[in-house]
């Protein structure tokens, strides 16, 4: 997963219509592990080839309709990508190269769902606080502590100051030149967690590597870069339909 800040220049992620992730980005995506689980011919893509950082995620949907679907893959990339291409890539990449699962395999077929995430709207946050849960995803970058050593706590005995007031009270890290740590949650994930912002920040860290102590001025020296994203899932029952509307057969 390329988890590379985009270059606001380098694709489009200004602010979409509604209609900017459709069902169709999800049947290419559907298309391209069909036909290479299956051998099958590919259906030509109809829409714009625009540019867009993009996330592919697959679910498996329980036979139980009261049960939600379960995660089987999701990768995606922060660089702006070719639409098109990147759908049908990142569509098998996270099909098949996802380490946390196996590789999805053509008995499965029938049982998945493809959600497709564009990422628009990226923006810098003035602080780790500085995003809304259940509208922005985020992506945090930083420097791994070195050392640790505190000053006196101020005259009100806090030991715990909001991100956004004086940091002269603040404990003082030093932080060591090593690569920075890096992690994103896309929008949808801090709401279905029951995460508020510090608990979604928190998880965040572990994610990125980070196993010591999570201090307030460890998340004080995060860089959070918010964005949002438009979302579109479809099932494999949908994708049969638009195949064959496509003049395409579908052997299982």
């Amino acid at each position: 997963m390329s988890l590379l800040p985009p270059d606001p220049a380098a694709g489009q992620i200004s602010t979409p219509e509604d209609n900017v992730c459709t069902k169709e980005h999800c049947f290419q995506a559907f298309d391209a592990l069909y036909c290479s689980l299956t051998g099958s011919e590919p259906v030509e893509p109809q829409f714009p080839d625009e540019k867009y950082p993009l996330f592919v995620t697959w679910n498996t949907r329980s036979s139980r309709s009261n049960r939600p679907p379960r995660l089987r893959g999701c990768i995606g990339t922060f660089e702006p990508q070719p639409i098109r291409e990147g759908l049908a890539e990142y569509a098998l990449i996270s099909a098949f190269k996802d380490s946390r699962f196996n590789r999805i395999e053509e008995s499965e077929l029938p049982n998945l769902e493809c959600a497709i995430s564009l990422l628009t709207d990226f923006e810098d946050a003035s602080s780790y606080l500085d995003w809304t849960v259940g509208v922005h995803g985020i992506y945090i970058t930083f420097s791994q502590p070195s050392s640790s050593f505190f000053s006196s706590v101020n005259s009100s005995g806090s030991s715990t100051p909001s991100p956004f007031s004086s940091s002269y009270s603040l404990p003082t890290t030093r932080f060591s030149s090593k690569r920075p740590l890096s992690a994103t949650y896309l929008p949808d994930v801090a709401s279905e967690q029951g995460w508020d912002k510090i608990e979604a920040i928190d998880s965040a860290i572990r994610k990125a590597g980070w196993d010591g102590r999570i201090t307030e001025d460890l998340r004080r020296n995060v860089k959070l870069r918010r964005y949002q994203s438009r979302k579109c899932s479809v099932g494999w029952e949908e994708f049969v339909e638009w195949r064959k509307g496509h003049g395409a057969e579908v052997e299982m």
